[in-house]
């Protein structure tokens, strides 16, 4: 028997993506701690056509998802592989204007569940840099989180996210970290 809830997200990992000559590939996961919410509104459209007086045809869309990541902090190491953010001679972060690269990644995450966590790849991310804030102490420290604006485009092989299922093999589940996970489709 499978989930029948889900709630928490945690775990998030971030494995940068390379595309070279046609092939799609990504570092090993790197975890990026406090994890608050995740949004991924999905992206697309239902077009139907009308014949007949009915609905003759549906045409459907996936463009992806976009939405927004909120974390306790954005590490350093995501600011300067992801967002492009430069370090100069005394290890200070800088950002310019014309550094607008955009690096894509696999962001892999779980929900809990009732009965066993549901681990998710989506595959051609982006982010966008985060807002800068901050609030004053009063009597007690309210911590202020950050939070990135992503979108996940499919990529050209149309790919564009996987989860585990109740009857995922054991050996795909406990390595959903190790690497990033890349379905074997059948023709």
């Amino acid at each position: 028997m499978g989930n029948k809830i889900k709630y928490n997200i945690k775990n998030v990992h971030v494995a940068k993506q390379t595309y070279t000559g046609g092939v799609y590939s990504y570092e090993t996961p790197v975890a990026l701690p406090g994890a608050v919410s995740l949004t991924m509104d999905a992206q697309g459209e239902d077009s139907p056509f009308y014949a007949d007086g009915v609905v003759y045809y549906r045409s459907k869309n996936n463009n992806g998802y976009s939405g927004s990541l909120e974390v306790a902090y954005v590490p350093d190491w995501f600011r300067t592989t992801i967002l492009q953010e430069l370090t100069d001679i005394n290890n200070v972060l800088v950002e310019k204007s014309d550094q607008n690269e955009d690096v894509r990644f696999a962001l892999l995450f779980e929900f809990d569940g009732d009965v066993k966590c549901i681990r998710h790849v989506v595959y051609n991310v982006s982010a966008s840099r985060p807002a800068v804030s901050s609030n004053t102490k009063e009597q007690a420290v309210t911590p202020v989180t950050e939070s990135l604006s992503i979108a996940a485009d499919p990529r050209d092989d149309k790919l564009v996210k996987a989860r585990t299922a109740d009857n995922t093999s054991n050996s795909v589940y406990n390595n959903w970290y190790g690497s990033v996970y890349v379905p074997t489709l059948a023709a």
